[in-house]
């Protein structure tokens, strides 16, 4: 079983950046691939990015390339998104999810454990 906890959300202004990390309660972290997912009011959940178990690996989706950037420190247990150039459309609550899998996947039905969510709000 395996526990993960966002934290990082906040109000941001356009242009600004923010950092979410994701904290993992298990022991064998370095055995989970990590996604970022988000889900704006009225829409459906959305891929982000994605970090295989060594970081060797990363996928990001078209509207985050070249602003976001996830990483990880198995030693932490932690995963993190740094978000920069924030657009109001960004605005969103985004989860963390854990898969015991490679290669990446964009696809949320392949997340076995999920955070419960951090609010980021991006005002123009």
């Amino acid at each position: 079983q395996v526990q993960l906890v966002e934290s990082g959300g906040g109000l941001a202004t356009a242009g600004g950046s923010l950092r979410l990390s994701c904290a993992a309660s298990t022991r064998t972290f370095d055995r989970y691939s990590i996604g970022w997912f988000r889900q704006a009011p009225g829409k459906e959940r959305e891929f982000v990015a994605a970090i295989s178990q060594t970081s060797r690996s990363t996928s990001y989706a078209d509207p985050v390339k070249g602003r976001f950037t996830t990483s990880r420190d198995n030693a932490k247990n932690t995963a993190y998104l740094q978000m920069g150039s924030l657009k109001p459309d960004d605005t969103a609550v985004y989860y963390c999810a854990a898969r015991p899998a490679y290669p990446l996947s964009a696809d949320s039905r392949e997340y076995g454990y999920w955070g419960q969510g951090t609010q980021v709000t991006v005002s123009a």
